[in-house]
């Protein structure tokens, strides 16, 4: 069987987990059929608000935040609230977002969170925020000497896509999503500003010297890419390096995308989105693309609303889904299994259809499992498991 893609890591490189010991569990669905696997639903821990990132501690225990500005441990079906979390302006798609482990979390704890920062010279009159990413070291249910490593370069309003995604890439840097932040989508081709990118950082925030615009003048020097809407699922490739990235386009013109370096993936110059209002394409096609613009590997037109993104290792028992991409949709409230044959999308299958509701993050879990927040306002986490 052609594995396509080949191995894909997850947010995170692998570590030395602990098998999930979450009691208090509940079997939603005990044998579902798909195109090749059978798979069982398991709910792990409910009751949540808005859940929107997923982390694996080394002990087994779950990291989730939610929207509102809680960061929880689930252990044994229940929430622990973690203190020291960042003040969040948690406003229409604003608050607290991603979390991820630093590749050396077990030497040096540290917990890497995303979030709508508030601006604290006019929040509150004008409710201007930008996306932030802070880290702290986590001892009990506290994160300790917490930081704030990065803020975009721009507060402003609405509070909507705020990208926000983390991914590590392997020489130890990581990759941070910046909405276009929904007011003006040309901010996304303007390379003096943050929004609409993916930006690439060392662990503590600074600029890597090698990144494809440092020391252009008026340019920001953290963009790695730029002319994208809203990513919000992500995922490196463990043997090249190669990032795989989903995003929202507007009404439809969502999209897969292969990352390279100073490349520019077209928003809102290319998109098959049409505008909320008038009805009308927001520029060219993907079909006519511009000079200097990257097309997608897949768009997704109805929109799947892509939130999280995960990837089917080659040694997985759900052997049919080795080397595939679990991308999560709001909209059609299902996860998108997308097989590739030498790199490329050939085929798609909708898993969970209306099952659970709104997929918000999809990862792979270190059990071998996946993993699956959903967002619906009384929100879930579910496991993914082999049926029997």
């Amino acid at each position: 069987m052609t594995k396509g893609l080949g191995r894909l890591a997850a947010a995170a490189p692998a570590l030395l987990f602990a098998a999930a010991t979450l009691g208090a569990e509940e079997v939603v669905r005990e044998s579902i059929s798909t195109e090749y696997e059978s798979i069982r639903l398991v709910k792990v821990a409910d009751n949540l608000e808005h859940p929107w990132g997923i982390a694996f501690l080394p002990d087994g225990r779950l990291l989730v935040t939610e929207r509102d500005g809680r960061l929880n441990i689930i252990e044994d079906g229940e929430a622990t609230e973690v203190d020291g979390v960042p003040t969040v302006r948690a406003v229409n798609q604003g608050g607290l977002m991603d979390v991820v482990l630093h590749p050396d979390f077990e030497s040096n704890g540290w917990v890497y969170l995303t979030w709508s920062m508030p601006d604290q010279e006019g929040a509150a009159a004008t409710q201007e925020t930008a996306t932030a990413m802070g880290r702290g070291r986590l001892e009990g249910n506290a994160l300790v000497d917490f930081e704030t490593l990065f803020v975009q370069d721009r507060f402003s309003s609405p509070g909507r896509h705020y990208g926000s995604r983390i991914a590590w890439a392997h020489d130890g840097t990581l990759y941070l999503s910046i909405g276009d932040r929904g007011a003006s989508p040309p901010r996304a081709q303007d390379l003096g500003d943050h929004a609409g990118t993916l930006l690439r950082l060392n662990d503590d925030g600074t600029v890597p010297e090698d990144n494809p615009f440092v020391g252009q003048e008026d340019v920001q020097p953290e963009i790695f890419s730029y002319g994208h809407r809203n990513i919000q699922g992500i995922i490196v490739h463990p043997d090249t390096g190669a990032i795989w990235v989903t995003e929202h386009g507007p009404r439809g013109g969502d999209e897969l995308n292969l990352v390279e370096a100073g490349n520019n993936y077209g928003w809102p110059d290319v998109t098959n989105g049409l505008d909320y209002r008038t009805q009308e394409q927001f520029g060219n096609s993907v079909r006519h693309p511009v000079e200097g613009t990257t097309p997608p590997q897949i768009d997704w037109t109805p929109s799947l609303a892509p939130s999280g993104l995960a990837y089917v290792p080659e040694d997985s028992a759900f052997e049919s889904w080795q080397g595939n991409l679990l991308a999560g949709g709001l909209r059609p409230r299902e996860i998108r299994r997308i097989h590739f044959i030498d790199g490329e999308p050939v085929h798609q299958e909708r898993l969970l259809h209306q099952e659970i509701g709104r997929i918000r993050d999809v990862r792979t879990g270190p059990d071998g499992n996946f993993y699956v927040a959903t967002d619906n306002g009384d929100d879930a986490i579910y496991r993914i498991e082999l049926a029997d």
